[in-house]
């Protein structure tokens, strides 16, 4: 208890400019991990949508019918969101160009191509906030650091003099500053590595549906092609 009055006092008699570090540490602390909090229930959701709907997918049920299920709710995203924008796309070029597969085909990979690059940015939202966070917050510790310790040395050097008493509380807040940085950095730096992966599986998962609803749509246009 002791300590932990010891290292508040440190705190409060700190120099302004080194209060100002701990502040600005502190608030990014914060704003971390409440973005960490929000992204992990994010990709758990993702992950769990994903899932789902690879098994209803892969179920054998009619597009058609899947269609109309994804267009009847309101908000669509990740996989179902590009099922939904190759499908409607493939529907829409396909009464114009039944004859020419390819130009169907080409229409259609563009707009899932779209629809991807939009769910991996909307997944990626918040990370380069906690990259941030990870790469700076060690320095702007050492600023607070280096601050507080050049004042106890400037305030050593008026004093005929010196004792390790005079100079121990200014270099302690200052250290306080390293450590209040790298208490904001670990996490954002673990929680970004951690969550990059997992944006990474996602992308890749959706891009392997991508080729595979393609080739699906594919031998549909080939065959509604030949039939005509």
């Amino acid at each position: 208890m002791a300590g932990q009055l010891s290292i508040l006092e440190l705190i409060l008699h700190a120099s302004f400019v080194v209060q100002c570090v701990m502040a600005i540490l502190v608030a990014a602390s914060v704003v971390s991990w409440a973005m960490i909090i929000q992204r992990n229930k994010a990709l758990n959701a993702a992950i769990e949508d994903t899932r789902k709907f690879e098994d209803r997918f892969w179920s054998g049920i009619d597009l058609s019918k899947l269609y109309n299920e994804v267009s009847a709710r309101a908000n669509v995203s990740g996989m179902e969101s590009l099922f939904k924008a190759g499908f409607k796309e493939f529907a829409r070029l396909h009464k114009t160009n039944a004859r020419q597969p390819s130009a169907v085909m080409e229409g259609t990979q563009r707009a899932m191509r779209v629809g991807l690059s939009r769910e991996v940015e909307r997944l990626e939202t918040h990370l380069p906030f906690l990259a941030t966070v990870g790469s700076i917050s060690p320095y702007i510790g050492l600023f607070g650091t280096v601050w507080g310790i050049m004042n106890s040395f400037i305030a050593l050097g008026a004093v005929q003099q010196a004792t390790l008493a005079m100079v121990a509380p200014g270099i302690a807040e200052a250290l306080i500053a390293t450590a209040i940085g790298l208490f904001a950095a670990i996490p954002a730096v673990i929680a970004y590595n951690r969550f990059s992966h997992r944006v990474e599986q996602l992308e890749n998962s959706y891009a392997n549906f991508v080729e595979e609803f393609a080739n699906i749509l594919h031998r549909q246009a080939v065959s509604a092609g030949d039939n005509q």
